[in-house]
């Protein structure tokens, strides 16, 4: 499934960046709240990652970029979680999600979910690669894929169905 959509690559002086990178950061620190009402929400429906992929695959890595490094960092500084000894492995999951999302946007030039499915498999195993590293736990590495898949889904689904709302924007 394809949708033809308006995406976009806005440059660091161009102050539409800063204005949509904070709306994405804010629908990333809503996001986790609600889903912390639910038990292990966070691990399992991956929350600060949602508003990252929209904001890169629409509006580019500058914009996906500012959103995952703000969003982790502004909600630890805000609610203490992400706590801080997790916090390195999301700011690097966070930023493979920007560069893979802006990347597949470009290439792909429309709103696919074998486009998204890519960018929400490469992240994880890539970042999963990075946090095994961080921590020298294979098991501790691989939870979101132990927990994770439900906010998986939710990315590639639920981002699907965003993007396509947001298309003509």
């Amino acid at each position: 499934m394809e949708t033809s959509a308006k995406l976009y690559s806005l440059p660091f002086g161009n102050v539409k960046t800063y204005l949509f990178a904070l709306l994405f950061v804010a629908g990333n620190i809503a996001l986790p709240q609600l889903c912390h009402l639910v038990p292990t929400g966070g691990p399992t429906l991956l929350p600060i990652y949602f508003f990252t992929l929209i904001a890169a695959y629409k509006y580019g890595f500058k914009v996906g970029l500012l959103t995952a490094l703000l969003s982790p960092v502004v909600n630890h500084l805000l609610f203490a979680m992400p706590v801080a000894a997790v916090l390195p492995a999301i700011l690097i999951k966070s930023g493979l999600l920007a560069g893979a999302a802006a990347l597949a946007a470009r290439y792909a030039k429309n709103i696919s979910l074998s486009a998204l499915l890519g960018v929400i498999i490469s992240y994880q195993i890539v970042g999963t690669a990075f946090e095994w590293a961080l921590c020298d736990n294979f098991f501790l590495a691989v939870q979101d894929f132990r927990m994770g898949i439900p906010g998986m889904l939710i990315q590639w689904f639920g981002g699907y169905a965003l993007l396509k709302a947001i298309a003509r924007i």
